[in-house]
């Protein structure tokens, strides 16, 4: 069980660095979203359930939702989709 929690603090720092460096802004809400789920799951092996929920549900839910819209309602979202089409 400790092996699970030191590779699920290694993923924690991958992601943290990851959302720094990602120049494309759906993939970092993306990232930011995996690295809600994974300090859940650490705070369920930290046996603190109460904090695990609230992580799940306000971390990777609600402000993940909250950026989603965010990135639709500055076109950022489906822009790239845009630009391949007229470059042909």
């Amino acid at each position: 069980m400790e092996i699970f929690m030191y590779i699920l603090l290694i993923f924690l720092v991958v992601c943290a660095i990851a959302v720094s460096f990602t120049k494309n802004l759906l993939n970092t809400v993306l990232v930011f979203m995996s690295y809600s789920l994974v300090m859940s799951v650490i705070w369920i092996l930290l046996e603190s359930p109460d904090l695990a929920i609230t992580e799940a549900a306000v971390g990777a839910g609600v402000t993940s939702i909250l950026f989603f819209i965010t990135l639709k309602k500055i076109e950022a979202i489906g822009k790239g989709h845009k630009d391949e089409s007229t470059e042909e």
